[in-house]
């Protein structure tokens, strides 16, 4: 089989290598597909670039693999949708995560609180398939680290770059974690939002003058989670793919606080919040696992394995015949074919 891993954006890439690994492994081919000429230079040289609509069509790929909203329809192929992340309840139902846009064959779910109602929105419009396989992403964070009591804990401290919203442009937190990285035996990995303010960004990154602290600028893959005891963010989207690893999140004034977080809403709170979530008490644990099993219940580090058994199924069975034609969504296809310079109609339907 012939698979395209498609790129929109440089978040897609965490999501499709662990794909990529899986594609070879099974002796199938696999090329890449990148909107932007920067992102091709995180590839390395032994691995395929198709830079134009005309080399993807030769290439005729039998599966799409996408982490972004759309993707060209008139690529050969059934269209695979990934996610680029988990469903946060910030935007509503026709904008966000649920958004059923029309050119996807396969939703790829990652547990039971997007399956669920993805499985409605299959039954309404039968012109995709929905199948729960857990996120790729997230195979690195398994499986997880035992939480050992002899080690120097590690917090990760994480911000949206949303001014109103963001812990990271609050000066007094700022005051307190610096007094907390002096005073306290504990290791601290911080990471902003790529969009963070400069001025933000460069006062943390100063931080990396103390010892115990590690700054990173972008996250390659989510391993870095992995080496952290707990979280102290805001309403990161980061959240989910910590707290997924059944490890306490403490959040600074959430909006939408979740009764698995532990909720702060006074700077001077933060150090106790810490140390109390440092101990994993146990009714807290157990709601972090209630939520973790609806979110994504998979801690096998083997979702990137169930997605390409799903591709595989859905082609060799030839699945795609059994649904119904796709709506015609004639604007939004005109606009893709505009934004690649494709307009050969003949290749492929409007």
């Amino acid at each position: 089989m012939n698979f395209l891993l498609y790129i929109s954006y440089d978040y897609g890439f965490p999501i499709v290598q662990p794909l990529e690994e899986e594609i070879l492994k099974r002796g199938h081919t696999v090329a890449w597909f990148l909107e932007f000429e920067e992102s091709k230079k995180k590839l390395k040289s032994n691995q395929k670039i198709l830079n134009t609509v005309v080399e993807v069509i030769a290439y005729n790929p039998d599966a799409v693999l996408v982490a972004s909203n759309e993707v060209p329809h008139f690529f050969p192929g059934i269209k695979v949708q990934l996610f680029h992340g988990f469903s946060v309840n910030k935007r509503s139902e026709n904008k966000g995560h649920f958004r059923i846009r029309g050119f996807f064959d396969l939703y790829c779910t990652q547990g039971p609180s997007t399956t669920n109602r993805f499985k409605e929105l299959e039954k309404k419009h039968k012109h995709f398939k929905v199948v729960e396989t857990g996120w790729s992403k997230v195979d690195i964070l398994f499986p997880v680290n035992e939480n050992n009591s002899n080690h120097t804990p590690t917090i990760f401290f994480a911000s949206t770059f949303t001014e109103r919203l963001s812990i990271a442009h609050d000066n007094q937190v700022f005051k307190e974690l610096v007094k907390l990285i002096e005073s306290e035996n504990w290791n601290w990995i911080i990471n902003l939002h790529p969009k963070m303010n400069s001025e933000i960004v460069k006062k943390f990154q100063e931080l990396e003058k103390f010892e115990n602290v590690t700054y990173i600028p972008f996250l390659e893959n989510l391993e870095p989670l992995k080496r952290a005891d707990v979280m102290l963010t805001d309403t990161s989207s980061i959240i989910t793919e910590f707290i997924i690893q059944k490890k306490p999140v403490i959040t600074f004034k959430n909006n939408q606080p979740k009764e698995c977080f532990i909720n702060v809403l006074n700077v001077d709170d933060l150090k106790k919040s810490i140390e109390f979530a440092l101990t994993y008490p146990t009714e807290l644990m157990h709601k972090i696992a209630s939520f973790v099993k609806e979110e994504h219940p998979y801690a096998d580090g083997k979702s990137s394995k169930r997605v390409i058994d799903t591709v595989e199924e859905f082609v060799n069975e030839n699945q795609k015949n059994q649904l119904k034609p796709k709506p015609f969504n004639i604007i939004r296809k005109l606009k893709i074919r505009k934004k690649f310079g494709f307009f050969n109609f003949f290749k492929n339907s409007l």
